[in-house]
């Protein structure tokens, strides 16, 4: 209970979800990271950073960054690439929302959340601000991204098969980033275990986003993780001067979990193995700019592509997890004729033909989701051809994974199949350093020059040495 000035003791908070979580976070703080999951998150940053380098010219992006102008404050933290500095809850702001716009940033499973996007850029926003250590900077994120994603975890419900966050149209992203990004901005404030919980108590109230953009269209979730990362660096900073926040703020009968998912919550899975085992290392990267269910789809076709011409297809059977489709196959008349690259991202149809057509980057890239390529007659001709539909081995292995299976028929009558089992960039088929280097550079080819962008990916990779974040967010100020 709270004491007579409205601030939890340390005794009360022993017992509460966010007091557990909070000791992790002030005993992570003390001890750092344990293993290599400082280098991990020093990857997350490089990819961060690259997909938010890449999203500059993006129409969430451009209105972001012109309203956070508006916005007045002492310049305390980086904007990436807008060759300015703002408060850090502002720059926090536009760097999520450019980590999120291009729909590269990576994922958890079975969570499905997206939690880099919004905890990195809260921590890179506080840790410059505050002039901490790389070290700190990295421990904090890791410290909010396993937040986030466990916090997205008491959402998943086993007999569902499915988030419940996702079934009531709710973005576990930006809702478990909000307090997860809390967390990490309390840590690299120097708040206490006591400070670390009121600030996710007071960012649990923040949190907030829904899916309908993914189905029908709008911008709006691009900015998601934005509000996310703005949201945590606000609720610390409140936190800071007095603020409290509830101490059963996510069990409790009006709280977090309860609100957002209902009876389906599962507490017990916020706090499994909490400290012994990270969620961190088994988060997936994010090979292709687009949703991450249309990827085993794009691996299908790359395999098949070496076999087929494009021309000699007639028909393409898309097999995926039955909840998927929602979101990359309904409506079906939308899917196959996206109005704009970014619904592009977001159609299985489109995406498989894309990738059967040869693609860019490690596969497709960003020239395959401009508003132009999105009405390219050879994809969308192709796109039409495509039906998606469950499979039951699919269903079967999601949501730990995101898998597919592509039959493609020819002229001859002939069906061509692939099945991809394990995403690629997931621990069972990872990016190598290269492909992850691969990525950012192709990412950032538009913004920087070779030389620039070496220099970003040595200084974010050495971050757990690094003495503060100045080098390395001076380079991408841009």
């Amino acid at each position: 209970m709270p004491d007579q000035n409205g601030t939890n003791t340390r005794h009360d908070l022993e017992n509460t979800v966010v007091g557990r979580l909070a000791a992790l976070a002030d005993r992570t703080r003390t001890d750092g990271l344990p293993g290599d999951l400082r280098k991990d998150v020093a990857r997350r940053v490089l990819d961060v950073l690259g997909n938010s380098l890449a999203a500059h010219d993006q129409p969430s992006a451009r209105a972001v960054t012109a309203v956070a102008r508006d916005w007045a404050g002492a310049p305390r933290a980086t904007g990436i690439g807008t060759g300015e500095q703002f408060p850090a809850a502002t720059a926090a702001l536009i760097n999520g929302t450019l980590a999120h716009s291009m729909d590269s940033d990576d994922t958890h499973l079975p969570s499905v959340l997206h939690p880099s996007a919004s905890v990195v850029p809260a921590a890179l926003a506080v840790g410059e601000a505050t002039g901490a250590t790389g070290a700190a900077v990295l421990d904090a994120a890791g410290v909010g991204i396993e937040i986030a994603v466990r916090l997205g975890m008491g959402g998943y419900d086993e007999e569902l098969g499915n988030s419940e966050f996702f079934e009531r149209g709710q973005h576990a992203t930006s809702i478990c980033g909000a307090v997860g990004s809390a967390a990490a901005a309390a840590m690299l404030y120097g708040l206490d275990a006591e400070g670390i919980a009121d600030a996710m108590g007071i960012a649990a109230s923040f949190g907030a986003g829904l899916l309908e953009a993914n189905r029908t269209g709008g911008t709006v979730k691009r900015a998601h993780c934005g509000w996310a990362a703005h949201s945590g660096v606000t609720a610390a900073e409140f936190a800071r001067h007095g603020l409290t926040g509830p101490p059963t703020v996510i069990e409790g009968r009006f709280g977090f979990l309860h609100a957002f998912c209902g009876d389906r919550a599962d507490t017990a899975k916020v706090l499994d193995r909490l400290g012994d085992h990270w969620e961190l290392p088994g988060i997936f990267f994010k090979p292709y700019p687009c949703n991450h269910f249309t990827h085993a789809g794009i691996d299908a076709a790359r395999i098949l592509r070496h076999d087929i011409d494009p021309a000699d297809i007639v028909e393409i059977q898309l097999g995926v997890p039955k909840p998927v489709l929602r979101t990359i196959a309904e409506p079906p008349a939308a899917k196959a004729a996206p109005e704009s690259g970014y619904h592009a991202a977001f159609s299985g149809p489109y995406t498989v033909a894309r990738a059967l057509l040869g693609g860019s980057g490690l596969g497709v890239g960003h020239a395959d989701f401009t508003d132009e390529a999105a009405k390219d007659p050879r994809t969308l001709e192709l796109a039409r051809l495509v039906t998606a539909h469950s499979d039951d081995r699919c269903d079967e292995i999601y949501p730990h994974q995101f898998p597919a299976v592509l039959r493609v028929r020819t002229r001859d009558g002939a069906w061509h199949q692939a099945r991809v089992d394990h995403n690629r960039g997931g621990p069972a088929n990872p990016l190598s350093d290269a492909e992850l280097t691969c990525k950012f550079d192709l990412n950032v080819e538009e913004r920087l020059t070779p030389d620039a962008a070496r220099t970003v990916a040595a200084h974010a990779l050495a971050l757990p040495t690094a003495e503060s974040l100045d080098p390395l967010m001076a380079a991408v100020r841009g």
